[in-house]
């Protein structure tokens, strides 16, 4: 009996591990690229990975507990962002990514930085939120106009970020010549901070971490982008357009900032099962998914389903297309 007794217990140890076993073997991890910590993809794409992410054994939706993809494991990968994600995303390096919708665009068709090597393999899944571009000076030091930067060291952005490749246009366009630095947002802060940089520019969604910190210790000023200035900039980067910044979105800065800005957009790979994007974007668009965005960063508010087709330019995947059919906003 003693013996039975432990043979069965050994049986139910053998049961549970096998089960253990095959739930693992059912989860899936999928890579979100992002940018860097001090900036708003890293957090979005945070929110975004939590929402769509359903690991095995978690609690059912209908009794509050994740409506994500069942089995599905999201995680945000910090990135030199934009052009690093689609150049990943079409190699098969990352699983998904945020970028703007001008390095999509550009991607996929192979013009400017991808000039020569188009990016066919990137399919949008949706587009989340306006990226809005902030000019930093250090506090105190207000700028006439953009030739003023002539001759200033200047941090552009990250290699392998949409941010330098727009900078180095705008630079470029105004004639000007300026000690150029590649620097990650939380580089670029720093700098600013020690009196290292004269400015850095840095397109994202309002407001973000690096700036909120730089506020509430050195301070910081905004260049305001004059109407010549945005008409110029729309000129030779159409995906730019007029956008403004309030006073109050960063703490320390007490005046409207007009600015530009470009949309955020979520992209995955055509190799992704149509099946799996479905229902990722099904997850996407769920009522708790709401919740998460709303209040996890102030610009999760602005990501709706009633802009997610807005300025997408490349084609959709097909599973993010059967989606929005089912949704009525395509034919």
């Amino acid at each position: 009996m003693r013996n039975l007794k432990t043979l069965t217990a050994a049986l139910a140890v053998a049961t549970l591990a096998l089960g253990s076993a095959a739930h693992a073997q059912e989860m899936k991890f999928w890579r979100i690229g992002t940018g860097g910590a001090g900036g708003t993809y890293y957090p979005i794409g945070g929110l975004i990975a939590n929402a769509i992410s359903n690991p095995p054994g978690s609690r059912p939706c209908d009794k509050g507990g994740s409506c994500g993809v069942p089995g599905l494991v999201a995680i945000a990968v910090s990135t030199n962002a934009s052009v690093a994600n689609v150049n990943a995303i079409d190699a098969g390096q990352l699983d998904a990514g945020l970028a703007g919708a001008q390095s999509v665009t550009q991607g996929y068709n192979g013009e400017g930085k991808f000039e020569g090597s188009p990016k066919k393999n990137i399919r949008v899944i949706a587009n989340l939120y306006p990226e809005d571009m902030h000019l930093v000076t250090q506090k105190g030091v207000t700028l006439s106009g953009l030739k003023d930067l002539a001759g200033k060291k200047i941090g552009i952005g990250a290699a392998g970020s949409g941010t330098q490749v727009s900078v180095r246009m705008i630079l470029e366009a105004n004639g000007i010549k300026a000690d150029e630095q590649e620097l990650g947002i939380g580089q670029s802060v720093q700098r600013i901070a020690d009196g290292q940089l004269d400015a850095f520019f840095y397109a994202a969604g309002t407001p973000f971490a690096g700036l909120i910190q730089l506020g509430s210790t050195k301070g910081f000023e905004l260049y305001k982008f004059s109407d010549a200035d945005q008409k110029a900039i729309n000129k030779i980067i159409p995906y730019y357009v007029d956008s403004l910044i309030p006073a109050g979105t960063y703490e320390n800065i007490t005046y409207d900032v007009p600015t530009v800005a470009v949309s955020g957009q979520l992209i995955t790979s055509a190799a992704q099962p149509d099946d799996l994007i479905y229902e990722i974007t099904k997850a996407l668009w769920n009522a708790n998914t709401r919740k998460l965005l709303d209040k996890g960063h102030p610009k999760g508010k602005q990501i709706t389903i009633e802009t997610a087709l807005k300025g997408v330019l490349i084609p959709l995947h097909p599973g993010a297309a059967k989606f929005y059919k089912e949704a009525g906003m395509l034919k």
